[in-house]
C-alpha cells in the first residue's frame, strides 16, 4: 500500500553520472609536456588548498581514467559531484574541491608533436 513512491526517496540527488568535459580552448597552445607540467603542479599543490589527501588522490585518479572506472572511484571515496564534469565536488563532511579544466581533459588547440 505504501510502496509505490518510495523508490523516488533514496538520494537519488546526490549520486550523479559522470560525463566528459565538454570540449575547451587555452589561452594558446601548448605543447603535450606543458599540460603535463600544468597538471603535475596542480596535483603536487592541491592538498594545500584545503579538504583531505585520501580525497585528492581520489579524485587524481578519477581525473586520469576513463568515464565508468572514475563514476566507481568517486562512489567508492564517497565524493559528492556538484557539476557532473568533475570540475566540482565535495566530500561528506563539505569540504569542496575544484578541478581546473586541465586536468581533466586535453585542450582543443594542443599542439601535437613535431
Amino acid at each position: 500500500m505504501g510502496c509505490s513512491g518510495s523508490t523516488s526517496a533514496n538520494g537519488d540527488e546526490a549520486v550523479k553520472k559522470i560525463i566528459k568535459l565538454k570540449p575547451w580552448k587555452h589561452t594558446e597552445p601548448i605543447t603535450g609536456e606543458q599540460l603535463k607540467l600544468m597538471r603535475d603542479e596542480f596535483w603536487d599543490t592541491a592538498p594545500h588548498y584545503g579538504g583531505r589527501k585520501e580525497i585528492w588522490d581520489a579524485l587524481r585518479a578519477a581525473a586520469e581514467a576513463d568515464l565508468s572506472l572514475a563514476q566507481t572511484i568517486v562512489d567508492s571515496a564517497g565524493i559528492i559531484v556538484q557539476k557532473p564534469d568533475l570540475t566540482i565536488c565535495y566530500d561528506e563532511r563539505g569540504a569542496k574541491y575544484e578541478l581546473p579544466k586541465y586536468v581533466l581533459s586535453e585542450p582543443t588547440n594542443l599542439v601535437r608533436g613535431s
